[in-house]
């Protein structure tokens, strides 16, 4: 039986490694709730306990600039402890107590709080996920165990959002929190089951040792790796234009539909995550192959081209059969990235110590992105009408794929570097 040394920690095995990515892809599966929260069902709650709009916009803002500030942060925090099974521990706690939070008193100041938390566990536990991932199958693995880690996550939200639809039809709104405790409770097993010296903490922040393992791991570089990283500037900036369009296309539609009557708000809601999701399965499969053999530069240049491609559809065909081919587009973006992202973050700063600073650092632009969006989408639609605000939307990617393409020499060489052990 191989075992490998880990510095501070038992010689771990094969076995180990099998038990870790076994329970590593059960735990992104039962993590979309400790992400998301309860996410589309919160304000329809609040909504039915007489809250009116805009103090539910008020807190779900709140929660969103809680987690925005905190990505970075955490994953700082990620690089340096090695307890990051109890980070995910933690988090799963939160959500299981701002669950029962809700449920027990709708309070403003309750509410933010549970708010609050829970974004703050969403923009912890990715890191930390992206963290473990890296040090449980090092650098040459991870985009074949990333593609699957997401793949399972993908698949949970999809199910997790039937489960919350049914539930919250057959049994009333308070099931669908319910759920998300046990979510988080499965969560929290599925961590606990990862064998703490499966996970090697100086390549889990991108001081992997050498090749034969005998190496002594490197030194963390300053901060300044990442803003003197220019394929990483270039990845955050087409980010940003990507969900500045993207963040508010699915509720722009979804009102734009139910608007002009075409469709029941509760069905044609729950149709588009479950469409979504069931493309971004599919999409983070043929990503993990794709990266694995060409790189990741095809892989993004695709995922933002979808965009415009979903904006001029979403404006074309407002109909009720539009979120078909309008979430599919979703799902192929957003799917793709799920792997892209990461996995590139994770080569560029490889070797820096900063690997999951980087991943913090790419999901606040694109919080700061998503968060922009909808009052960006809301106003045009409000002035120009939905079908411009559609188009004018999508045309933000167009800005992604010119960023992509113009610095294209730059890009490839840096993207390339993902030539590994194929996947299963």
């Amino acid at each position: 039986m191989v075992t490998q040394a880990i510095p501070g920690s038992l010689p771990r095995t094969d076995a180990d490694k099998r038990r870790a990515t076994t329970a590593l892809q059960a735990l992104n599966f039962f993590m979309a709730d400790m992400q998301a929260g309860i996410g589309p069902f919160l304000g329809v709650f609040l909504q039915q306990r007489g809250w009116t709009s805009g103090p539910i916009g008020t807190v779900m803002t709140a929660g969103g600039v809680a987690g925005m500030m905190m990505t970075v942060p955490a994953g700082a925090f990620i690089d340096h402890t090695e307890k990051k099974r109890l980070v995910v521990v933690v988090t799963g706690i939160c959500t299981v107590m701002a669950s029962f939070l809700i449920l027990l008193s709708q309070s403003g100041w309750v509410v933010t709080v549970s708010q609050v938390a829970t974004a703050i566990a969403g923009a912890a536990i990715g890191p930390a996920v992206t963290g473990m991932t890296l040090g449980i199958v090092r650098q040459r693995g991870f985009n074949a165990q990333n593609g699957r880690n997401q793949a399972w996550n993908h698949a949970g939200n999809m199910i997790g959002a039937g489960l919350s639809g049914w539930l919250g039809w057959r049994f009333g709104m308070p099931a669908i929190f319910y759920l998300a405790a046990v979510f988080g409770v499965l969560a929290i097993t599925c961590v606990l089951l990862i064998p703490e010296r499966a996970i090697d903490h100086q390549a889990a922040r991108g001081l992997e040792k050498g090749q034969d393992d005998k190496a002594e791991g490197g030194k963390a570089e300053g901060f300044r790796a990442l803003v003197q990283n220019r394929p990483m500037l270039i990845l955050a900036a087409s980010l940003a234009c990507f969900h500045l369009g993207n963040g508010a296309m699915l509720p722009l539609y979804g009102l734009a539909v139910v608007g002009a009557g075409k469709g029941n708000a509760a069905l044609f809601t729950a149709t588009t995550v479950v469409v979504a999701q069931a493309v971004m399965i599919l999409a983070a499969l043929v990503a993990m192959r794709m990266a694995a053999g060409k790189g990741y530069w095809l892989v993004l240049l695709i995922s933002f081209a979808a965009l415009p491609l979903r904006g001029f559809l979403a404006g074309t065909f407002i109909e009720h059969w539009g979120v078909w081919p309008v979430q599919a587009l979703d799902g192929i973006g957003a799917g793709l990235q799920s792997v892209a992202v990461p996995g590139l973050v994770a080569c560029l700063l490889n070797g820096t110590g900063r690997v999951n600073v980087g991943q913090g650092a790419v999901m606040t632009v694109q919080g700061v992105g998503a968060s922009l969006s909808p009052a960006i989408g809301g106003w045009l639609a409000q002035v120009l009408g939905y079908q411009t605000a559609f188009y004018v939307l999508g045309s933000f990617a167009i800005a992604s794929v010119a960023l992509w393409v113009g610095f294209a020499g730059t890009l490839r060489p840096a993207c390339a570097g993902t030539h590994e052990e194929q996947p299963a």
